[in-house]
């Protein structure tokens, strides 16, 4: 069944779509749920969970099965992503990169022999990095200061990269640069960078705030010889990679923040049926009812946006506006859910002994990473007004 628009209803579920949810879910609860706080106080991701997620096969959900993914979906990916984000975000982080950033340029970029190279990597063992962001190049993400010159068939790396999000436990790095100078951000190229390549190394690793067992760190290019035969894409077409990809990215996020909400509010109902003040539980007093209605309608309206954007996607439509409504709402939400749900939970809430704390520091970098919120309603401003 499909709109008007060509893409199908918002409330169409097929039974293996809801089959997969159910499973996501119960891997979430079962295995992730007992390790997100150990995680999150380490700063460090449970090797023995990340090697689950691979056979799970949620690392390579949209990779063709000839490549040995699942050959799944873009909206099943984002499910894997909000499922996750519910229980731990640093999980729905790890697994969104994974997918809609890097394993889709490759889909969609690579030659048939890259393809055949780095798919079943990524899909079986091999987690990645999208390395784009600089010191100087964050909201203006194509200022960026390192440089590619090319030396026979190799091509020599010069430069910095910051808060590059799995970068620790990564194998293979889409590492960002520019070619040409002279040609502004038309000189960027794409290069897949292999771990252990000589003059390639990985710096400081962040302390962060939220997200603490999702890895943040600096890369170093120092000299890196890289094979003419890992550009991906064209020379020069890098700024087009980066574009496509972090806009079906930003529906991640918003799938991410979502995920996020909806467990924040998960802790607060459950939390609100059982605790008991003036002899009844605080679920019955009406202003703790207000509060969760207005958080449900928060989080249904944050992943009702995020799923417009993805059927949009999936039936080859325009998307930029939707995609960037969707990060930049969900993010608010998960934002004010979270803080919200410390407040149900009142004194507790406010201690680790509860989710909801790591909630609520987990949601801060939805309003910041793969587009701040005011670039945003730029975007979305932009496209009312074209």
């Amino acid at each position: 069944m499909t709109s008007a628009d060509g893409a199908r209803p918002l409330t169409d579920f097929n039974e293996d779509e809801s089959m997969f949810r159910d499973a996501v879910r119960d891997f979430a609860r079962n295995e992730i749920a007992p390790k997100a706080r150990a995680m999150d106080e380490a700063g460090l991701f449970d090797k023995a969970l990340l090697k689950q997620i691979f056979e799970m096969g949620l690392m390579g959900i949209e990779i063709p099965e000839e490549y040995g993914g699942q050959g799944g979906t873009f909206f099943q990916a984002l499910i894997a992503i909000e499922e996750l984000a519910a229980v731990d975000p640093s999980a729905a982080v790890v697994v969104d990169v994974q997918n809609t950033l890097v394993n889709n340029a490759v889909i969609r970029w690579a030659s048939e022999e890259q393809k055949r190279r780095w798919l079943p990597r990524l899909a079986q063992d091999t987690l990645a990095s999208y390395a784009l962001s600089e010191a100087g190049a964050g909201s203006d993400a194509f200022a960026l200061a390192t440089r590619a010159a090319r030396e026979g068939e190799e091509w020599v790396l010069n430069g910095r990269k910051l808060w590059i999000t799995n970068a620790y436990e990564a194998g293979l790095f889409l590492v960002f640069a520019n070619a040409n100078p002279e040609a502004g951000y038309k000189g960027i190229t794409c290069f897949v960078v292999e771990r252990g390549m000589a003059g390639f190394g990985i710096g400081k690793k962040e302390d962060k705030l939220g997200i603490r067992a999702s890895s943040t760190c600096e890369l170093i290019l120092d000299g890196v010889r890289v094979p003419a035969a890992n550009v991906l894409g064209e020379v020069g077409k890098g700024y087009k990679i980066a574009i496509e990809t972090l806009n079906e990215g930003r529906i991640g996020i918003g799938a991410q923040m979502t995920g996020l909400a909806a467990g924040a509010l998960q802790h607060a109902v459950a939390y609100a049926r059982e605790r008991k003040q003036f002899g009844k539980a605080i679920a019955e007093f009406q202003a703790v009812q207000m509060e969760l209605a207005r958080m449900a309608t928060g989080v249904e309206t944050s992943r009702l946006l995020v799923y417009n954007a993805a059927r949009l996607r999936e039936a080859g439509r325009p998307f930029l506006k939707e995609a960037a409504m969707a990060k930049y709402w969900s993010s608010q939400v998960a934002e004010t859910v979270a803080s919200r749900a410390v407040e149900v939970l009142g004194g507790v809430g406010f201690t680790k002994d509860y989710p909801v704390e790591k909630f609520y520091r987990d949601a801060k970098i939805g309003r910041i990473y793969e587009g701040t919120s005011n670039m945003q309603m730029l975007t979305i401003a932009k496209q009312m007004l074209a």
